[in-house]
């Protein structure tokens, strides 16, 4: 039932955007979504289920557009660019994103653990939910790893590596404490400028 899945998700996420979570009722987000309450505890067990399907999705979505960013054809240097300015960007429009990144969650939202947890579901996407959510220091590994294959192919590292990574760790302190418009960019280059890329 991928598309009831997705249409959950959404309600669920848009839900957020209107009240805490602990105020968001599951027989809210099923009407919403436009399907039975039952069906949104077969997909996701749980309200905590459906919150770790949540908070895994928009992951997700944020390391594509990781690799989008990254997949332009223009030199590594704008790559790299593009990837911190789609960072922070994402971080100040979806506050999942921002608390991934950041490790702060607030109390309006879904605040899962990010160790596994065990499954009572047979269903495979539900497993995956229930497997370990990134934290911010995954999220970091994953940005520099993705940055390192698309610019050096797989197995690089060194150097270019350590640029990477201080890339996705400005990016950071740019989502934590935001530059005035356009810094993002000037402080990449500045960087990459003492880095080897």
């Amino acid at each position: 039932m991928p598309a009831a899945r997705e249409s959950l998700l959404d309600a669920a996420y848009t839900a957020l955007a209107l009240r805490p979570w602990p105020a968001v009722r599951m027989v809210d987000v099923a009407a919403a979504a436009g399907v039975s309450r039952q069906t949104l505890y077969n997909e996701f067990g749980s309200k905590d289920g459906l919150a770790r399907a949540l908070v895994r999705r928009e992951a997700d979505g944020y390391l594509a557009g990781v690799e989008r960013a990254l997949a332009g054809g223009a030199e590594p240097h704008e790559r790299l660019t593009a990837t911190a300015e789609w960072t922070a960007a994402v971080a100040r429009d979806n506050p999942i994103v921002r608390a991934m990144l950041t490790g702060c969650w607030s109390e309006r939202l879904p605040a899962p653990p990010l160790s596994p947890v065990a499954s009572s579901s047979a269903v495979p996407a539900q497993r995956r939910a229930d497997g370990p959510l990134p934290s911010p220091g995954d999220l970091v590994r994953m940005v520099r790893d993705r940055a390192l294959a698309a610019l050096a192919g797989p197995g690089a590292g060194g150097e270019l590596a350590r640029s990477c990574e201080v890339v996705a760790r400005l990016a950071l302190s740019c989502v934590a404490a935001p530059p005035a418009a356009g810094g993002i960019a000037d402080l990449v280059r500045e960087a990459l400028h003492h880095q080897p890329v």
